[in-house]
């Protein structure tokens, strides 16, 4: 998997990716300081709040991002968001109010919702062999759950000689090094651009691809099965260790780190597992089994004491993880093979989008059962969606070959691929087996 580092282009853009998680880590560990400093005991609320602006500002700015990013210069754009974050973080030790943090935040993660679907779009053009690509999605997924274990202990770290406010230097340092890297890296020019075929990219270009496509509509389902297994992880974690199984907050790093551990244990194989079978096959396979692993936090759930229940908790945390990385892993190979290259960037600007409107429906709705209508609650709402959204997604994206109802906006009238099309509003619209080539750019996986 380390042998797409040899590549100079994708080695200088992935050392970027990591960099600012980093800083991004720190951020949020400073972050909850900062709001302690300044609320008290109302932190909580005000970083639930800051939370949901996150969110909002994910969902909301990055289809506008896909809109006209392939009409920009690819470095500007992602060095000028890591500018505009290292910016936000100088000024971040200076605040003093509540509303000052919540503005702040959105114009931090509104610069990173500039930045994700931008880099995500970059890298199929770096590595335009399947292989390669594969393996730097398995490499993008580690150093994402690398950064939700070591950021914590290196802020842990670094209190223990600075302030938190050092922490913020640290942050700015991150996103100056991750927009050097960029700057410095002479990025491959676009496969198609939009831009060129004299053709503006609308807000819901993307958008429209994943109502569209079968496949991304399956995504689309599967995004709602992960936010809801990753949003009982995030959000009550601590309930189940603190008060569930009345163990220290040591247990909650534990807890946590036994669902990275089981996301990396599935990035590592992923590699070798998709060159044997189809992303179909992993997504829904990994989505699946989702249902079960409520049903033995359940089991856990309703228990009222054992000492078995702790690591039981750890292996069912490590389920989860390996599930929810066996989804997302792959989930850039889908949007690659189904999006045209003009449109690629607006195509990952709405999976980023819509997925994190999955996460800003779980987020809320797994601390709300569990505040008041207890775990239990919580465990049978989410365990259902997550059931009802991976079936769904099994009845979505057929199995190749099937005959699927579809639309061609970009053909012309007389195409011969059109015979016995009906017109339509947006285009054509007509019904056959579904396969890859070059008129229907969806994959077989």
């Amino acid at each position: 998997m380390l042998a797409v580092l040899r590549n100079p282009t994708y080695r200088r853009l992935f050392t970027a990716q990591v960099i600012a998680l980093v800083g991004t880590g720190l951020a949020t560990v400073a972050l909850g300081l900062l709001a302690y400093d300044i609320a008290g005991a109302g932190a909580g609320s005000v970083l639930g709040t800051a939370l949901a602006i996150k969110m909002v500002a994910y969902v909301g700015i990055a289809p506008l991002v896909g809109a006209v990013a392939d009409r920009l210069p690819r470095r500007a754009l992602l060095a000028g968001a890591d500018l505009t974050r290292a910016g936000v973080a100088c000024a971040l030790p200076f605040v003093h109010q509540v509303w000052q943090v919540y503005l702040l935040v959105f114009l931090l993660q509104s610069a990173s919702a500039v930045f994700t679907p931008a880099f995500q779009s970059v890298i199929p053009d770096v590595l335009p062999q399947e292989r390669d690509y594969t393996r730097a999605l398995s490499m993008s997924r580690l150093a994402y759950d690398l950064e939700s274990l070591f950021s914590p202990a290196l802020a842990a770290a670094l209190l223990s000689v600075v302030t938190y406010n050092g922490l913020f230097t640290g942050t700015v340092a991150g996103f100056l090094g991750s927009a050097a890297l960029v700057l410095s890296t002479a990025l491959p020019n676009r496969a198609a651009s939009s831009a060129r075929s004299g053709r503006r990219t609308r807000p819901t270009t993307g958008m429209a691809l994943f109502l569209r496509l079968p496949p991304l509509r399956a995504l689309l389902a599967l995004n709602l099965a992960v936010a809801a297994a990753s949003a009982m992880v995030t959000v009550n974690s601590v309930v189940y260790v603190r008060e569930t199984l009345g163990l220290s907050a040591g247990a909650v790093p534990l807890a946590l780190g036994a669902y990275g551990a089981g996301s990396m244990a599935v990035a590592l194989a992923l590699p070798r597992l998709l060159d044997r079978v189809t992303d179909r096959t992993v997504m829904l396979r990994g989505a699946l089994p989702l249902a079960a692993v409520f049903g033995g936090l359940g089991v856990i759930t309703a228990a009222q004491d054992g000492s078995w229940r702790f690591p039981a908790l750890l292996a069912l945390w490590a389920a989860f993880g390996a599930a929810c990385s066996a989804v997302l892993t792959p989930a850039g190979r889908l949007v690659r093979r189904s999006a045209p290259p003009g449109k690629r960037t607006a195509a990952f600007a709405a999976q980023f989008s819509l997925s994190h409107g999955c996460w800003l429906l779980t987020y809320p709705l797994a601390g709300w059962l569990g505040a008041t209508a207890g775990l239990p609650s919580a465990v049978v709402v989410l365990g259902a969606v997550t059931l009802g959204a991976a079936l769904l997604a099994v009845r979505l994206w057929r199995v190749p070959g099937t005959a699927v109802e579809h639309e061609h906006t970009d053909l012309r009238s007389g195409h011969p691929h059109l015979d016995g099309a009906t017109r339509v509003a947006a285009g054509w619209r007509h019904r056959h087996g579904y396969g890859v080539d070059g008129l229907h750019p969806v994959t077989r996986g």
